[in-house]
């Protein structure tokens, strides 16, 4: 095995690797937040489609 950390696990003839660095740079949103937005999204659906009807 390779000492390098960087280099990560390659697998399918190199096609696809797993790194076990983090991306730091990634956006990162609270779960919870994009559960709420969805439920208020099928909530209001649900009211203009019971207004509009």
């Amino acid at each position: 095995m390779p000492d390098n950390k960087r280099s990560g696990f390659s697998s399918a003839a190199g096609l696809i690797q797993y790194y076990d660095m983090e991306e730091t740079r990634a956006l990162k949103i609270n779960p919870y937040l994009v559960l709420s937005f969805g439920i208020a999204a099928a909530i209001l659906v649900e009211v203009l489609n019971w207004r509009l009807t």
